[in-house]
C-alpha cells in the first residue's frame, strides 16, 4: 500500500491519527447501515415474492374469468359493457425515510362517492363470468399498487447498498490502510532522525571534550 506524499512530521503524524480515528468510526457506522440496510431490504423482497405470487395467480383467475366471458357474449356486447369507466382511481404518492432511502408509499384514491360500485354496465345482457372478472380485478388493484411500491423500494435500497458497500470497502482496503503505513513511516522516519540527531550530539560532544580537556569519551 502506497504511503501518502505528506512530511513526516509529529504535527502531520498528530492529524493522521485523528483523521485514522475519524476513518474508522465512519467504517463503523457505515457497516452497521449497510448490515440494517440488508436486514430490511431482505425483508422487502420477501414481501415482493409474496406480493408478486398473490397478484399472478388473482390475475391468472381474472384471465380465466373474461375468456369465460368472452365465450358466452358476443365480442361486440363485452366491447360494450367495457367501453367506459365507472369508477375513477387515482394514486397518491408519499415517501418514507428507510435508513436515509427515501423509498415511496403509493396509496390508492377513490374519486367515486362509492368505492364498491366498480361495474360500469348492466346486469341484463352481460355474464355472470364478466362479473367476476371486474370484481377480481378491483379486489386486485390494492395489491398492484402495493406491488410497485415494494418493487421500486427494492430498486432504490438495493442501489443504497451497492453504494454503502464500495464506501465500506474503499475505507476497509485503501483508506485506512493507506492511514496506517503513513503513519508507520512517519513513526520510522521520527525514529531515525532521533537516532541521528542523538549521533550528531554525541560526537559533537566528543569534540567539545577533546577540545576542552584532551580526551574524548566512548560511548556504547
Amino acid at each position: 500500500m502506497a504511503v501518502m506524499n505528506v512530511n513526516p512530521t509529529r504535527m502531520q503524524m498528530t492529524k493522521l491519527k485523528k483523521q485514522l480515528q475519524t476513518a474508522r468510526r465512519g467504517h463503523k457506522m457505515l457497516k452497521d447501515k449497510r448490515d440494517e440496510l440488508m436486514r430490511q431490504f431482505i425483508e422487502l423482497v420477501q414481501e415482493n415474492r409474496r406480493l408478486r405470487v398473490k397478484v399472478e395467480e388473482a390475475l391468472a383467475q381474472s384471465s380465466a374469468h373474461f375468456i369465460n366471458a368472452s365465450a358466452v357474449m358476443s365480442k361486440q356486447s363485452l366491447d360494450s359493457a367495457l367501453m367506459s369507466s365507472k369508477q375513477q382511481t387515482g394514486v397518491d404518492v408519499d415517501f418514507k425515510n428507510i435508513m436515509s432511502v427515501d423509498v415511496p408509499v403509493f396509496n390508492q384514491v377513490n374519486e367515486n362517492a362509492d368505492s364498491n360500485d366498480i361495474f360500469p354496465y348492466g346486469f341484463a345482457f352481460t355474464s355472470f363470468e364478466l362479473d367476476d372478472a371486474v370484481m377480481s380485478l378491483g379486489n386486485l388493484l390494492p395489491d398492484l399498487i402495493k406491488l410497485a411500491e415494494t418493487e421500486k423500494s427494492c430498486e432504490l435500497m438495493a442501489a443504497e447498498i451497492e453504494r454503502t458497500r464500495r464506501r465500506v470497502n474503499s475505507l476497509e482496503h485503501v483508506m485506512i490502510p493507506r492511514y496506517e503505513e503513513t503513519i508507520k513511516y512517519i513513526a520510522m522516519k521520527l525514529e531515525e532522525n532521533d537516532r541521528s540527531s542523538r549521533t550528531r550530539l554525541m560526537k559533537v560532544k566528543d569534540m567539545l571534550l577533546e577540545k576542552a580537556h584532551h580526551y574524548s569519551e566512548k560511548y556504547e
